[in-house]
């Protein structure tokens, strides 16, 4: 295990009715004017938006609100966001919403006190200062409630792209299961699908002596094995969702990836197919993990036999500890598929031809070298024939 630092200060309200404290948690952390940053559609038409809005006037506090987040957020409303804080002198964001939403919120507090332009945190800046965030999710899948990470799309030019920073960790996060239970199959599975992979980006790992984060990452890989398929059957079963909602939080606190190095190509590939097609991150991960891993399979056919025994209840050939390690592949893509998601690029209406722009943005887009790097170096050529396998 490698040497680490780790401080993760969120505060979590959970369960039933823990949006009605909003108000009290801005307070309880210094705020005084707050951003209500949300979507749209679900959270008007539940009442949500209205129990948050009531709560924070409760508690005397004043808002102003931006609606608007997509899937895949835009710097576009990043930039309005920014503008509109400055404008009326807001100390405090509130994002009601998924990671779409938790993630432009991120941008915004970071935007604000920041004299340049914002994407300069998601071309390597480090961020060092933000206004507070709180959140109030709604959907259990980007873990952006419990992290310091966000994923924001540069209209000009389609990058998609991460920044991170200590500072845009929320200060405080809502977690009430009972949101998601309107949410269709297909988010629900794109989000668990999203779960998965954040924990398998920490488990492919080229650090050594790591049982301990293995073991914790297992749980929770075994957690949604179990829980995924009862909230798809029953989308009304509380308990599924609540430990769902909790493992996706902690599948990407980072708990479960001290001490180890990370992978992260699989996100990273995808980014390109959600940012040229605008398809749900969770379904594009979906095809982008099994085509990853058996590409890479080579580089370590022991981590990805150890997952397939111990997570997937595959029997270790020790003869062929090859034939083991893609039977795990093989049971990651059976069960993603069991759940509703895709299993080849032609299911979101992606084009063989595109393959060229999806390398090109990918390893050379927004200042790269021609590579990625993560459990494996992959260059344009490697790319390229993972996309390929994808079809």
């Amino acid at each position: 295990m490698e040497n680490f630092s780790f401080y993760a200060p969120t505060y979590f309200q959970f369960g039933k009715d823990a949006e009605y404290q909003a108000g009290d948690l801005v307070k309880k952390f210094g705020g005084t004017k707050v951003l209500i940053h949300y979507g749209g559609g679900s959270v008007i038409r539940s009442g949500l938006l209205d129990r948050v809005k009531d709560s924070l006037k409760s508690a005397g506090l004043d808002y102003v609100e931006l609606g608007g987040v997509k899937p895949n957020p835009r710097s576009g409303l990043v930039y309005e966001g920014i503008d509109l804080c400055k404008k009326e002198n807001v100390d405090f964001i509130l994002a009601v919403g998924g990671g779409s939403t938790i993630d432009s919120s991120k941008a915004i507090a970071a935007g604000v006190v920041y004299d340049g332009d914002f994407w300069d945190f998601y071309c390597g800046k480090p961020i060092e200062k933000a206004l507070p965030v709180g959140t109030v999710l709604t959907i259990a899948a980007a873990g952006s409630e419990g992290s310091p990470d966000s994923v924001i799309t540069k209209e000009e030019g389609m990058f998609k792209r991460g920044a991170s920073g200590s500072a845009i960790r929320p200060k405080f996060s809502i977690l009430n299961p009972a949101l998601t239970q309107t949410l269709p199959s297909y988010q629900t599975a794109a989000g668990i699908t999203d779960i998965m992979a954040h924990l398998y980006e920490r488990y492919l790992t080229n650090s050594k002596e790591v049982e301990a984060t293995d073991r914790v990452i297992e749980a929770l890989m075994l957690t949604m094995i179990h829980e995924g398929p009862r909230v798809i059957a029953d989308p009304d079963n509380y308990d599924a969702r609540a430990n769902i909602m909790w493992a996706g939080m902690l599948a990407h606190n980072n708990c479960c990836g001290v001490g180890r190095s990370q992978d992260w190509n699989s996100h990273n590939i995808e980014h390109e197919l959600s940012a040229l097609y605008d398809c749900a991150h969770g379904a594009g991960l979906a095809i982008t993990m099994p085509a990853v891993f058996t590409y890479c399979v080579d580089h370590d056919v022991m981590r990805f036999a150890q997952v397939a025994v111990r997570v997937w209840g595959c029997q270790m050939d020790f003869a062929n500890p090859k034939a083991t390690a893609l039977q795990g592949i093989t049971a990651l893509k059976n069960f993603l598929s069991s759940i509703g998601m895709p299993v080849s690029l032609k299911d979101i209406n992606a084009k063989e031809e595109d393959i060229p722009k999806l390398v090109e943005i990918l390893c050379r887009g927004n200042g790269r070298n021609g590579s990625i790097s993560g459990f494996v170096t992959l260059n344009e050529d490697d790319c390229t024939n993972i996309y390929k396998m994808m079809f």
